[in-house]
């Protein structure tokens, strides 16, 4: 069967898109806070750290997930990683004490959803190398929408069974949606470093071929400033609304799924743009963007309206930063190595997820982080008018390499 047939894409499309819709249910952690601080009198705090933990794990998962799928082949992984996922959240609904919930829905839970997430990811961007961007926005936007279905669906089952059944009914259907996906997906063989040069004049890197390269450092502080700014005020967006437009609770609460939508938006419809228009040019018009949002936070008297434009607004592009930047990676170092080395360049959202709140703590809250990440924001776009993908001379690079054949 020749795995080129628009037929045999179109399944592996359907299934990544199954199994991300899967994985983005974890981003529902908000829901179960507050009834397990009902049933275990558990500071609040104490039980948010669960999903900061997930975080984390998730991000860490992805240096590893592109040497797990060379072993176990993407198929095997991704269904492997789905019956860890379901096993994660199964066993929470027996977990009695945080440590538990700390290790199952935290670090376990967190690792499976990373090595999925990326790997299926990496997969499908190597099967439409020529529209990297519309691609990468189809897989990361059916990751946003299983976090804004699965809210109507836990809420429903927090409500009619407890929150720990809730738990055991979720993690059985997580696991059938990503077992049923992995059936779909198809392994893409990328052509060995020479015979992949010859087809597209262009150098795959190795992981450390491509950590020889400055634009490496330069896309995951590109990265980094993007997740900082997204998930730092994406999280609060509560507070920043009842603090500092005036909200009542319940307008503040509604806008939750609002900047959702914006988010998952931002996703297809910039992931689309960035192959007609280049993906930096993308990537130099959200952090702009970003830049002068924050600026409106910081130094104008909000109203409920500009509030809304504004975080909306960094919903929005937050939400094609990270639809763009895999196929950044990609277009820079190759699409071979791509989970690995993207799985890199990750790193920078599970930091991001970190900076922004720690700012927020330790220099004094809204104003200071928001004049930090649009300090930021403006080193990052300067360094978008500037960036090239690496060609030169990188001491025995695929680039290297690529020189001298073509010297």
């Amino acid at each position: 069967m020749n795995s080129s047939k628009p037929v045999s894409r179109g399944l592996i499309v359907m299934g990544t898109i199954i199994v991300q819709m899967g994985l983005g249910t974890i981003y529902t952690w908000s829901l179960f806070n507050q009834p397990l601080v009902e049933k275990f009198h558990w500071a609040l705090g104490d039980v948010a750290t669960t999903f900061s933990i997930t975080s984390f794990s998730l991000a860490i998962a992805t240096l590893f997930a592109g040497r797990l799928q060379e072993r176990l082949g993407i198929r095997r992984l991704t269904l492997l990683a789905g019956l860890l996922l379901g096993c994660g959240l199964i066993a929470s609904a027996y977990a009695t004490s945080l440590t538990q919930f700390y290790l199952l829905a935290g670090v376990v839970v967190g690792f499976a959803d990373g090595t999925a997430y990326i790997t299926t990811l990496s997969n499908l961007i190597k099967w439409f190398p020529e529209r990297k961007g519309l691609i990468s926005g189809v897989s990361v936007g059916a990751f946003g929408t299983g976090s804004l279905l699965f809210k109507y669906v836990n809420a429903a089952l927090i409500a009619q069974a407890g929150v720990s059944q809730a738990f055991l009914y979720w993690g059985v259907i997580v696991t059938a949606l990503i077992a049923a996906g992995s059936l779909l997906l198809k392994e893409k063989k990328v052509p060995a470093a020479s015979a992949q040069q010859a087809q597209t004049g262009k150098p795959d890197f190795s992981v450390a071929q491509m950590l020889r390269t400055k634009e490496a450092y330069l896309l995951f502080l590109i990265f980094f400033t993007a997740c900082m700014s997204g998930l730092y005020l994406i999280g609060i967006v509560k507070d920043i609304g009842v603090q500092l437009a005036g909200m009542d609770l319940a307008t503040a609460a509604n806008t939750v799924s609002a900047i959702a939508i914006f988010n998952t938006a931002g996703r297809i419809i910039l992931g689309a743009l960035s192959d007609k228009v280049g993906r930096m040019r993308v990537i130099s018009f959200t952090l702009l963007v970003t830049t002068l949002a924050v600026a409106t936070l910081s130094f104008m008297s909000l109203t409920s309206s500009l509030f809304f434009i504004c975080v909306g607004a960094i919903a929005f592009c937050f939400g094609g930063n990270i639809t763009v930047f895999p196929a950044i990676v990609g277009d820079f170092f190759g699409l071979r190595n791509h989970s690995k080395n993207y799985g890199l360049v990750y790193q920078g959202f599970g930091l991001g997820a970190l900076a922004g709140s720690f700012v927020a703590a330790h220099f004094g809250g809204f104003h200071t982080t928001f004049l930090v990440i649009g300090a930021m924001s403006v080193l990052s776009l300067l360094i978008t008018l500037m960036i090239k993908p690496p060609l030169g001379d990188t001491t025995g690079s695929a680039a290297a390499l690529h020189a001298r054949q073509h010297a």
